[in-house]
């Protein structure tokens, strides 16, 4: 029989042959998501003995991992604004660095309505209703696979927000006050180049930016300030190398005090401007 210590070590040690990258870790969190346990437990019982049944299913998900299925679709979750969300191959997984979108929106969003343009999972429009005091939110995706998991999501949190199917505006209807959006942003070349958990298990369609990675940034430019409030915001979550692009398109558009924000490596991250409703200063 083995101890959770022995499945765990031996999680650890399949991980690295399979060079998975924090194979440390993800051994860790699968061990923890199969038990139940958190690091303090797994201490004081680090020498329990486990069945047969319960190591077959733990390597089980070793295997899973091993073959570079992202860790988030083998647990079905994923955490973002301190909030755990259900994610599969359907939606982008949330990154720690949108956080950094929805911080910079949060501090604007209170007693305003939010639209939240390629919403995925929803993690954006819902952390922005649970964590703030907006008026309304309606996140809009393509996809309704993806909104699927989002309506999925907002049962699951409690959120009073709602999810529209439409490709971008086509189906959208009336004036916000912030217009956000993780938009697709990676250069179509670019993919292949990816980390295999991404390319070969994210959807194409919320990774692909199109030639440039800026497709997605000029189609919502194009009509964002008809849905756009006087005084209204535009927050975007970018590339590390598409600050400066995306601040001319919203130059370009009639927005004013754009500002870069950058993400806790130091790279940029988002690009945020305001519309008010007049010939934009050059």
């Amino acid at each position: 029989m083995k101890t959770l210590e022995n499945a765990l070590q031996e999680g650890r040690k399949l991980l690295k042959e399979k060079q998975v990258a924090d194979s440390d870790i993800d051994a860790w969190y699968l061990l923890s998501f199969l038990f139940g346990m958190n690091r303090a437990q797994y201490l004081m019982h680090s020498s329990m003995f486990i069945t047969d049944e319960q190591y077959h299913e733990y390597m089980e998900l070793i295997k899973k991992r091993g073959n570079h299925i992202p860790l988030q679709h083998i647990t079905g979750e994923q955490e973002f604004m301190g909030m755990s969300f259900k994610v599969s191959q359907e939606v982008l997984i949330p990154r720690q660095d949108t956080e950094i979108l929805a911080q910079e929106a949060l501090k604007v969003s209170d007693g305003k309505t939010v639209l939240d343009m390629c919403t995925g999972s929803g993690c954006i429009i819902i952390s922005l209703e649970k964590l703030g005091n907006i008026k309304s939110g309606i996140g809009v995706d393509i996809s309704e696979a993806a909104l699927v998991i989002a309506n999925e999501n907002k049962t699951k949190l409690g959120a009073n927000v709602q999810f529209l199917q439409s490709n971008l505006f086509e189906q959208v209807q009336g004036k916000y006050d912030i217009i956000i959006s993780n938009p697709p942003y990676i250069p179509t070349s670019d993919i292949e180049t990816l980390m295999e958990e991404v390319k070969d298990h994210e959807p194409v369609i919320a990774l692909d930016g199109k030639e440039d990675g800026l497709y997605f940034y000029r189609r919502i430019l194009q009509e964002a300030t008809n849905y756009l409030n006087p005084n209204g915001f535009t927050f975007f979550e970018i590339g590390w190398n598409q600050g400066g692009a995306v601040r001319g398109l919203l130059k370009e558009n009639g927005f004013h005090d754009i500002r870069i924000i950058k993400d806790l490596a130091g790279l940029d991250r988002v690009v945020t401007g305001r519309y008010e409703n007049k010939e934009p200063f050059t």
